[in-house]
């Protein structure tokens, strides 16, 4: 209860920091909902020449396509922001005052600002994975629908673990300003179902075939977004990519927790 209220007042600074520079909010809802607009028009424009790509038809791609923004739309208004600051914490002796308060430093460093022009990234997936399930007309289960919150809560973790252990790099180079472009160039994989890189198209086959297998099973951020899309739409056919999802899950908050203590034993302070 402690660390929600903590939270809580968390988000209300960030709604009163927004609502000091609304011009500033307004650009970027605007720019997100560009963003959107355009990755809807280029697929349409796809699937007005194909009806699928690989077994991926028009609205079960629009449904995978809102998983990724829902869940890419999460970390960045949560947790995105803290991330990047960290390096700018550590270089400027302010990681000192997150040490000596009495809240776990790992939760303070992670959730202290919030991203607020992000919801509008979330509101707009969530509305697209609605519409996409609507037209494609299949009944949807609860346990549809609590799997598939369930697994975007495991891409969420798996993605934050990524985010906060590279974050981490900051305390040994001193300064980290890479991490947009770090989550930009690996996640830019995830934007597209496992199997387009199952390496069956001519001339292609060794590049997907190492591809889909290091972004499946070393750092596996293909997984953790197709298995909720496939879950929610009922196309799931091996949940053994389920149960590598939450054992990639798991083992990454660990190492994300174990390689932030690390750091911190690493860490000098502005005063050393």
């Amino acid at each position: 209860m402690f660390y929600w209220r903590v939270f809580l007042t968390f988000f209300r600074n960030s709604l009163i920091r927004e609502a000091m520079f609304r011009g500033n909010f307004v650009i970027q809802v605007l720019t997100r909902l560009f963003w959107f607009s355009a990755q809807i028009a280029l697929f349409k424009i796809i699937y007005s020449q194909v009806t699928t790509i690989r077994e991926w038809t028009e609205h079960q791609y629009f449904a995978f396509m809102a998983t990724g923004m829902l869940v890419n739309s999460i970390v960045e208004a949560f947790f995105m922001p803290n991330c990047a600051e960290f390096s700018e914490n550590i270089r400027t002796g302010r990681l000192d005052f997150a040490l000596t308060k009495p809240i776990d430093t790992q939760f303070l460093i992670s959730l202290e600002r919030v991203n607020i022009s992000m919801v509008s990234q979330l509101l707009l997936s969530i509305a697209l994975l609605v519409r996409s399930l609507w037209m494609i007309g299949s009944p949807i289960s609860t346990f549809q629908v609590l799997g598939y919150l369930f697994y975007v809560i495991v891409a969420v973790m798996f993605f934050y673990s990524l985010m906060i252990t590279t974050a981490c790099t900051s305390i040994l180079f001193g300064r980290n300003q890479g991490l947009y472009d770090f989550w930009f160039y690996i996640t830019v994989f995830a934007r597209y179902p496992r199997s387009i890189y199952d390496g069956r198209t001519a001339g292609t086959v060794e590049t997907g075939e190492v591809i889909q297998f290091a972004f499946s099973y070393i750092v596996p951020i293909l997984i953790v977004i197709t298995v909720p899309s496939q879950v929610i739409l009922g196309t799931l056919a091996d949940w053994r990519l389920a149960v590598a999802a939450m054992i990639a899950s798991t083992a990454g908050l660990l190492v994300a927790r174990t390689v932030f203590h690390w750091s911190l034993n690493h860490y000098r302070s502005a005063s050393s």
